[in-house]
């Protein structure tokens, strides 16, 4: 690569193109094959090799093989609104974090989907599983509301004196805070999947809602220029004022994601929303087609 980068590259895309030949025989034999979404099936085209993508000619609509938040992550959780939503504890001590996993397994319920009987089984087993690295931080998938809940009980019990102060976040890999044609949106058939609304959006609403720390920046899993991601942390201090920040914010963060896959009419988020719009006094306009019938009619 550092004397001949023509020649490294002409290595690179034939090696592609190998790979490619190898994972079409082993599909065609039964096996199920997923690109994880980092822009694999993106660089065999470019090396080349026109027939993986749908259409023959160029990726606009997409592959022949999907990315696993088409087949997985989208309609088992980001549909939903689950996603990896994290806190650290910032006192650095073991016993608050072990506090914090009972207050968040005590919001979960484990009956109410498969998804929630997964996490509460996760966070109830985290300690015996010694999930932790430096420092006393954890991940838990959770949905708008989940986050919400969990969030008010940490910032109560910072108020009373339980455990120390408590930074929330979340990863980039969520459900609202990234645009990526190849992997977070790349189940977005509305046109929107190679814009980056979503992500500025939720950047610019967490700002505005009072979040500690935001973030807008690109890359992260798939490479730059292939993302933009908007983050975010809240740190937890005990006050009112938190607690008025989460109830505007948490769910924001979560809930722009599933209005946008609900937008690109994927049932589950659509399901989602009509229990959001249900449950709350908010409301997020759902993509309801009118019948051919009607519209004839007014014509």
């Amino acid at each position: 690569m550092a004397t001949d980068k023509v020649k490294f590259k002409e290595l690179v895309d034939r090696s592609l193109r190998k790979h490619f030949a190898f994972i079409r025989k082993l599909v065609e034999r039964g096996t199920y094959f997923f690109d994880y979404g980092n822009s694999f099936m993106k660089a065999v085209f470019d090396a080349g090799v026109k027939e993986i993508a749908k259409n023959g000619k160029d990726t606009s609509e997409g592959f022949v093989f999907p990315s696993y938040v088409e087949d997985i992550m989208g309609p088992m959780l980001f549909d939903y609104g689950y996603g990896p939503f994290r806190w650290c504890c910032l006192s650095g001590k073991s016993e608050d974090l072990h506090k914090t996993d009972a207050a968040a397994m005590s919001i979960i319920d484990p009956n109410r989907r498969g998804q929630d009987r997964d996490n509460y089984i996760w966070i109830r087993d985290a300690e015996k599983n010694d999930l932790v690295v430096g420092t006393k931080c954890r991940i838990l998938y959770q949905d708008a509301f989940g986050r919400r809940d969990i969030a008010l009980k940490f910032n109560e019990m910072v108020r009373n004196g339980e455990i120390g102060p408590v930074m929330l976040g979340r990863d980039h890999h969520d459900t609202g805070g990234t645009d990526s044609p190849y992997r977070e949106t790349s189940n977005i058939y509305d046109g929107s999947n190679i814009t980056a609304d979503m992500a500025v959006q939720c950047y610019a609403g967490n700002a505005a809602r009072g979040m500690s720390l935001v973030a807008l920046h690109n890359g992260g899993g798939v490479g730059i220029g292939k993302a933009i991601n908007g983050g975010f942390g809240l740190v937890l201090d005990g006050s009112r004022r938190v607690d008025e920040v989460i109830r505007s914010s948490v769910v924001w963060d979560t809930m722009i994601g599933v209005a946008r896959r609900s937008w690109a009419r994927l049932d589950h988020a659509m399901e989602t929303v009509r229990e959001y719009n249900r449950n709350t006094n908010d409301w997020i306009t759902l993509p309801y087609c009118a019948s051919d019938e009607l519209v004839e009619k007014f014509f």
